[in-house]
Parts: C-alpha cells; structure tokens; sequence
C-alpha cells in the first residue's frame, strides 16, 4: 500500500536556519531513487544540491522555486510504496529523532542499518513524538502541553553534499505561522487545489486535526471573502526591490557585526614587486609550472603565510566567549571571491603547508568553484586569514573589513607601472599597495605593522623566503 514520506528541508551545516529554493530537479509523478539529485537551494553561504533520502514515485512539491523556507518544513512527498491503496500520509511537519548514520558511526544514505531502519542525511529520520497540527494563527484551540522536540545529535557526520565532516546544530523546530504545511492526504491536497482552497485557512475535523475531503468541499461551497486592495505599482517605475536573503544577507550581517565589534586598524604600504614579477615570468617557463596558473595572488598568498610565522597574532582570535585569545598553529586562508551570488570566501585549508605550485592549483580550484555557485558552506567556515583581492578590478588599495572569526585581512591592490627611485635614478617600475586592516584587540600596531612590512619585504625580493 501507499507509504508517503515527507523530506524536511535540511541543515546543510553551520546551523543555518533557512534556505530558498532555487530549482526542482523531478515533477509530480517522476520515479526517483537514493541519493538522487532533486533540488537546488541557496542558503546564506552557498548553492547546495540535495540527494533525495528515499526511493519512489514523487506525488507533491510542498514549496515551490524562489521559496524561503525555515530548516525542517518539509518540501516534497514521496510514495515509497506505490501502486497500493490510499493510506494515511505521515505527518509533514515531522522532525528528526536521530540519524541512523550519526547513531551507528557508519553507512550510506539508502543502505539498510542494523535493526531495520534506512540511513538518511543527517537531520532526517524518524520522529519518536506524536504528530500535532499546529493550531491556525488566531484560531481560538487551546494551547497543547510543552512537548520536548527531538533534536539533530552533535556527533559529527559526512554529508553527500559536503567535502568535509558537518555537526549539525542542536536546534529545535522553529514554530511555523505563514509557511507551515496542513495535515492533509495527497488526493484531498489535489482536490483542494483544483477547487482553488488555500488548506491553511481550514480547520481539519479528522483525527489530529487532519483535513477530510469534507472540509475542503465545505470551504469550497462557502461565500468567498472580498479581495484585499493591492497598490498598483505605477507604469514606468524607476525603481526595483529585491528581498535581502541568502549570500546578501548573510554578508551584511557580518560585516556590520565585524565592524561594530572588532577595533579596526588600516594600515598602507606601497611596494616595488618588479623582482616578484620577473621570478614569476621566469617559473612560467619552467616545466613545474607550466600546467599551472601562476599568479601575483600565488605569490602574496605564500607571503602571508610566511610572515604569519613571525607575526602569530593576525592568524589568532578573539574569543570573547571564554575570556581567550585563541592563536592557530596552520592557517586557513580565505581569499575574497566575488560571484553572480555575491561576496563568498572559500578558505584553502592548511594554507601555510603548501609550496607555491601546490597554492596555485588550490587557488585555481577555489576560485573556479566559487564562481560556478558550488562551494559548499563547510568549505567556508573556520578561515583564520583573509585576502582580497582587489587588483583583478584595477583598484589600488581600501580599507577591507576583517572577516568575523578572524583578526586581519590583507586588501591586496593593481600591480602597474609607475615611476620609482632606484639607486637615485627614477625609473619605470612594477609597483603595488597593500592595505593590512587587523583586529586592535588582539594586534597591536607594532605587530600589525611588522607584519605588513614581512609581507612587502616578501613580495618585493622573494629571495628573502630564504631567511624565514
């Protein structure tokens, strides 16, 4: 018989606590299977694709594209048994008790665990609490008792849609008041959107509160209500608004907690980096380098690094939480990427243990990635330093806003010919400038400004890396 199963809206990672829909992958009617892709969403960090957790026959799309929906509404309902007769659908509102895979430490999503039960993503599952319709905003119902709402486990776990391990956030069901889905079965949903009747407006009279196919006749015979008054919006507006959400507004949050949170400090330097150009024209033609993109980036991503060894105070943070300042022995470095979503800033990992060919290759990787809308939010979190990256747009220097989490970030400007004094004589040069803005809590000007002056003795004679 007909076993409809309802697949919550995840959360992919960082304890994020919504997502729009950018696109459906299936259709009502589409047979899916394991770990298929069904659809794309955007969350404040990034473009994720979603594995559908079980196989069957697709019989509804809970929320359509262009949606922003709250982690744990469900989106889609699948028959997982199809072909038998009409059976009650589960509770779409379902949260999870448990991820089989969290709870055994092993298994893929789709294959069968011991005691029966089907590995999923983490955040799906079953729910080990009775379902309950959540009461109508102004419907007069009285308040059920507290119940305790099942709870994602802490144990880290590896996502399909993640390269690295995820811990989901311990988080409770936010409370639905416009976006909540009725209880009610697929042929009554069909009936109630052929009729043109909205099913959060009735009150169900079947067990639970879930709406017959009575109710919806009911409401469908009923005088209909008069028609709010919408504003015309005038011919020819030279206006347009566009909602804040996802990467847009995740940015702005952060930037305005960084900037009214962390003392900033801007400082300048303007460099000769004529010798670092003529060693990169020199590599490009050696055979290391020749598959690779060699780029002024590469080399002020190797210098940063460098002089965080000497300066291991623009690589900590400042943990006002325990009282600390947490100071990192690796550094993960975030290089700025601007996307048609907005600013991201995917982090190379273990940044400071690669050569300069390995830098290359990763930061290829990294900004390709980026620019395609694919990096995943674990690939964006826990940087210690930041680079941005502000020449590839013929800027010359600014003031950038340190990256919440970190305590510096280096604006690195255009590399252009300009004339400079050597041994007396001014001549045409490569010249550059560099912006250091670092956290003034946990950076004092003396190492601020030792740092950048590493970073510039660095770029302009790269045989100092010699001496460090």
């Amino acid at each position: 018989m007909p076993q409809y199963k309802h697949f919550p809206l995840p959360d992919v990672g960082e304890g994020l606590t919504e997502a729009e829909i950018l696109n459906w992958h299936v259709k009502p009617g589409d047979e899916v299977t394991v770990n298929q892709i069904i659809v794309e969403i955007e969350t404040a960090k990034a473009a994720v694709e979603l594995p559908c957790p079980y196989a069957g026959v697709v019989t509804e799309l809970l929320a359509e594209a262009g949606q922003t929906l709250d982690v744990g509404t469900p989106i889609i309902t699948i028959d997982t048994d199809p072909g038998g007769a009409p059976a009650t659908a589960a509770p779409p509102a379902q949260a999870p008790a448990e991820s089989t895979q969290a709870s055994n430490g092993s298994g893929k999503i789709g294959e069968e665990m011991p005691g029966g039960r089907i590995a999923t993503l983490v955040g799906y599952g079953p729910r080990s609490t009775a379902a309950k319709r959540r009461p109508r905003k102004g419907a007069s119902v009285p308040a059920p008792a507290p119940e305790p709402v099942a709870a994602a486990v802490s144990q880290p776990v590896v996502a399909p849609f993640s390269p690295e391990p995820i811990t989901p956030a311990v988080s409770e069901l936010p409370p639905l008041a416009t976006d909540w889905v009725p209880l009610a079965k697929p042929p009554v949903r069909k009936l109630a959107k052929d009729l043109g009747v909205d099913l959060r407006e009735l009150n169900g009279s079947g067990p639970d509160g879930v709406i017959t196919r009575e109710d919806v006749s009911l409401a469908a015979s009923a005088p209909a209500a008069a028609a709010p008054v919408t504003a015309a919006v005038p011919a020819g507006a030279r206006e347009r608004r566009v909602p804040i959400k996802g990467v847009r507004k995740a940015t702005a949050q952060a930037m305005v907690d960084s900037a009214f949170t962390a003392p900033h400090v801007t400082e300048f330097l303007t460099i000769d980096v004529t010798p670092m150009m003529e060693l990169r024209a020199r590599l490009k033609s050696s055979p290391e380098f020749r598959d690779v993109k060699l780029t002024p980036l590469a080399f002020a991503a190797k210098a940063v690094c460098l002089a965080a060894r000497r300066t291991p105070d623009v690589n900590a943070t400042w943990d006002a939480a325990s009282n600390e300042i947490v100071y990192k022995d690796y550094v993960h470095l975030g290089i700025a990427a601007a996307t048609p979503r907005g600013l991201v800033v995917p982090k190379v990992r273990d940044a400071d243990a690669m050569s300069l060919r390995e830098l290359c290759v990763a930061l290829e990787e990294l900004t390709t990635t980026a620019r395609n809308g694919k990096t995943s939010p674990a690939d964006m979190a826990n940087g210690t330093f930041t680079i941005t990256n502000i020449g590839v747009f013929g800027i010359d220097t600014g003031t950038p806003i340190i990256n919440p989490g970190e305590s510096a970030i280096l604006a690195f400007g255009a590399i252009r010919d300009m004339p400079w004094v050597v041994d007396g004589q001014v001549v045409p040069r490569k010249v550059c400038q560099l912006a250091l803005s670092f956290d003034h809590r946990v950076v004092d000007g003396q190492q601020g400004s030792q740092f950048l002056a590493d970073v510039g003795a660095l770029m302009a004679d790269p045989s100092v890396a010699i001496t460090y």
